[in-house]
């Protein structure tokens, strides 16, 4: 698992491959990541967009912006944990995704950029 803080919010991550979704003669290969966002600050937040930067083993780059995560904004007060799982697909065993959420301090409406640590997508089989 690979964890960050930025202004007092944990985002960890845990990746998976998976070999039922993917087809390695077609340069196919599916990850799922779950994401579990925390917030460790005195202060509610709210997450309003999402920014990620997924990069292959040919150097293929491609950016993906959104709202939300998952079709949610979800506000988290001072303790509170909103995970989520989702996917990628790549056309290479081995890849890594970063990004960031764009958040809110709800009672000030100051806006935060909080790191989604860099995370490795590898096909189990490439690390022997």
């Amino acid at each position: 698992m690979t964890t960050q803080i930025t202004d007092g919010v944990r985002i960890s991550v845990k990746t998976s491959y998976l070999p039922e979704h993917s087809s390695p003669k077609q340069s196919h290969f599916v990850f799922a990541y779950r994401i579990t966002i925390e917030n460790c600050s005195q202060y509610t937040v709210q997450l309003l967009r999402r920014h990620w930067i997924i990069s292959d083993s040919n150097g293929v780059i491609k950016e993906v912006e959104g709202e939300g995560v998952v079709g949610l904004q979800p506000v988290l007060e001072p303790g509170d944990i909103h995970e989520y799982s989702s996917g990628c697909n790549l056309k290479t065993e081995i890849g890594k995704m970063q990004g960031e959420y764009l958040m809110e301090r709800v009672f000030d409406g100051k806006k935060m950029q909080v790191s989604i640590p860099e995370f490795n997508l590898i096909v189990p089989y490439k690390l022997n």
